[in-house]
C-alpha cells in the first residue's frame, strides 16, 4: 500500500514560472529605443554578468542590479556593480548603445520543478535524510 502522505509530483500545485531564454554569450544591438529598453529588461533578469557598450566606444562589465525607467531614456538608468569593484554606478540608458550577455548564467537550466521531481524520485525509492546540493558555481 502506498504512503497516503507522498503525492505524485505531477499531482502537486506547482505555481507556473516564467520562460528562460538562454542568452550568454549573446550580443544585444538596439536599433530603436524599444528594443534598447528590451535589451535591458533581459539584462536585469540575467543572473550574471553583462558587457554595456557605451556610445563614446568604452565598454563596462558588472552585474546589473537595479533599474530605474522613466519616460524617456535620459529619464532612464540601470545601476550596477562593476566586475571586481564593489561600487554601485548608475549608467543612464541614453548612454548604453548595446550589451552583450558575457558572464555565466547562474541561473540557466536551474529549475524548482527539476529539483523537485529528484527529492520526490529518491523519497518514492524509500531513501531518508534525502539531501540535494546544489551545483557549484565554478
Amino acid at each position: 500500500m502506498q504512503n497516503p502522505n507522498l503525492q505524485n509530483v505531477d499531482e502537486l500545485e506547482v505555481v507556473p514560472g516564467f520562460e528562460h531564454h538562454y542568452l550568454q554569450g549573446q550580443v544585444w544591438q538596439a536599433a530603436s529605443e524599444d528594443e534598447l529598453r528590451e535589451g535591458l529588461e533581459k539584462a536585469f533578469d540575467y543572473r550574471g554578468d553583462v558587457t554595456l557598450h557605451l556610445k563614446d566606444g568604452s565598454t563596462l562589465e558588472g552585474y546589473i542590479f537595479d533599474r530605474r525607467v522613466g519616460p524617456t531614456l535620459a529619464d532612464s538608468c540601470i545601476r550596477l556593480f562593476p566586475k571586481n569593484d564593489p561600487t554601485k554606478i548608475s549608467v543612464p540608458y541614453s548612454e548604453i548603445s548595446g550589451l552583450a550577455f558575457t558572464g555565466r548564467d547562474t541561473a540557466a537550466g536551474k529549475s524548482w520543478e527539476a529539483w523537485l521531481k529528484k527529492y520526490w524520485e529518491k523519497k518514492l525509492a524509500g531513501e531518508s535524510n534525502i539531501e540535494i546540493q546544489p551545483e557549484s558555481l565554478d
